[in-house]
């Protein structure tokens, strides 16, 4: 199972809306992950635990560190599915 962590700066408004988006995507490809949604200071403590961190472009680097055991996926419109699923499948973390 496929370990999904969304972030943004305060963790209740876009993270929410993308980790819905992300579970309908993750869902539609038939893929098993939970995804969890939180604030880019708790993200950045849990992250060796996840597969994949999202979040919004202008928060990517806070990854920087991660990014060589975690997927860090920035995306530009946090309201786009379809740039996110986009997103994902470039990544390569779903094997299709």
């Amino acid at each position: 199972m496929l370990k999904i962590v969304v972030a943004c700066a305060n963790g209740a408004g876009s993270s929410l809306m993308i980790k819905f988006k992300v579970e309908k995507i993750m869902k539609d490809l038939g893929v098993a992950a939970t995804v969890h949604h939180c604030a880019i200071a708790e993200a950045k403590s849990i992250v060796p635990q996840y597969d994949v961190v999202v979040t919004a472009l202008n928060f990517v680097k806070m990854f920087d560190f991660a990014k060589d055991k975690v997927h860090v996926i920035g995306v530009k419109n946090v309201l786009s599915e379809q740039e996110i699923k986009e997103k994902i499948l470039e990544s390569g973390v779903c094997g299709q």
